[in-house]
């Protein structure tokens, strides 16, 4: 695997993600170590004063080994070595849980020697109240060898209370796992479009390439035969040929054009900025356009004859071109397009407005991405691919240019190009 600054930074983001859900998973096996001891401890406590009050009403002194007995988790046997009321051993359950804030439901159960069984005591919930009978869990108590006079006690809620105590850092345990999840699925998908994108490329930088040689040769054979006498004396093939020619430039324009946002994306592409005047450079497009588009009206408008900035000359007469030819192509049957600069606090403006039909709504925010042509109604045929302004976007975002476009509110659209100060000269 090939190391990039791309592959780098996931690299980086994900084992910080994945060094943060760790360090919250050690912190969480901490909390749940520290809240069983806790919680221990205070059953323990409980349980023992328990045995003291028993032992101190029969008179006899403490055992030198603690009498309790842990089973499991949630199990314990104390052995009290001495008779016991039922009553009497309820109410210091209930009065030592509660002295020591054990909110915690509980069930005991008391051994008869008589009987040689365990006899169920009482389900008691956490405010202190007895239980549904469906609660109870008599079956769970067994016997212990070597007893007599003993009790158990049984807390059936206490592993779900470790849950709803350590809520908190469950919550953020899971957030951060649902972040690590996201992270990698988007990490893939963005890897995806990488390929796709670096496909795409090659394919176009493939294709246009393979079409240049053929079409070239195309163009040579054409402009040699229509200087032919045969050809010059024959109006009709001497017609075929000037569509043969005219419709290879267009088509030699578009490869142009393709491998020109071809470039820009890659990072190929290197502007020579120099200095020029605006209002030239506008001149010839103007021009150019009326005296491709006969039926169109171009005007510019300026208030002073020179506006120099420092910038690729060549790119910002293709992009002005390239608006004003939209302009033209999609508007009226005669196009009006009108080219105004102004001048603002913050630097220069140049606007291209037109009277054609204008853009949807739906549609207006997405002129500017690669490969999308506006549906019309008008127009059986669209000519181009949908590269013209993601072209004219890439070049202005390569000189920290803004854009924008929007519908007039007679008709038609506004294009326009903000030239910030630090491109003025």
């Amino acid at each position: 695997m090939k190391f990039n600054t791309l592959n780098i930074i996931v690299l980086i983001g994900l084992l910080a993600i994945v060094g943060v859900l760790t360090m919250q998973l050690v912190m969480l096996n901490q909390a749940y170590t520290f809240e069983k001891k806790e919680m221990g401890e205070k059953i323990h406590f409980a349980l023992q004063d328990v045995v003291n009050k028993i032992y101190r009403d029969n008179n006899n002194e403490l055992p030198g080994t603690t009498p309790i007995k842990k089973v499991s988790e949630d199990y314990y046997v104390v052995n009290v070595d001495d008779v016991f009321e039922a009553p009497v051993l309820e109410y210091y359950l209930q009065a030592e849980f509660q002295k020591v804030k054990l909110d915690l439901d509980y069930e005991y159960a008391i051994y008869n020697c008589g009987s040689d069984e365990m006899v169920y005591g009482e389900y008691i919930s956490a405010n202190g109240k007895p239980k549904a009978d469906k609660l109870k869990c008599e079956k769970c108590f067994t016997k212990r060898e070597g007893l007599v006079y003993y009790f158990a006690v049984r807390f059936p809620q206490l592993r779900y209370s470790y849950i709803t105590s350590l809520q908190q850092y469950w919550i953020y345990t899971g957030v951060l796992f649902l972040v690590l999840v996201i992270y990698v699925y988007s990490v893939i998908l963005l890897l995806k479009q990488k390929k796709y994108t670096e496909l795409q490329k090659d394919f176009i930088n493939n294709m246009t390439h393979e079409f240049k040689t053929p079409l070239s040769s195309i163009l040579i054979a054409s402009n040699y035969a229509v200087k032919q006498e045969a050809i010059e004396t024959n109006p009709k093939l001497s017609r075929y040929l000037n569509i043969i020619i005219e419709q290879s430039n267009k088509l030699n324009q578009h490869i142009e054009r393709i491998l020109s946002v071809a470039k820009t994306e890659s990072g190929v592409v290197s502007l020579e900025k120099k200095e020029f005047n605006v209002v030239e450079t506008l001149e010839l497009v103007k021009d150019n356009a009326s005296l491709k588009f006969e039926k169109a009206n171009v005007a510019l408008h300026s208030p002073k004859p020179l506006y120099l900035i420092k910038a690729d000359e060549f790119h910002f007469y293709n992009i002005t071109y390239n608006i004003v030819e939209n302009a033209i192509k999609y508007g009226q049957a005669t196009p009006n397009v009108s080219i105004d600069i102004a001048e603002n606090g913050k630097g220069l403006v140049i606007r291209f407005t037109d009277d054609g039909p204008g853009i949807h709504p739906d549609h207006i925010d997405y002129v500017f991405d690669r490969f999308y042509r506006v549906p019309r109604q008008d127009k059986s045929e669209i000519e181009g691919f949908g590269i013209g302004l993601f072209y004219v976007k890439k070049i202005c975002e390569l000189h920290g240019w803004k854009i924008n476009i929007q519908n007039n509110e007679g008709s038609g659209i506004t294009i326009t190009i903000y030239i910030p100060k630090s491109s003025i000269v």
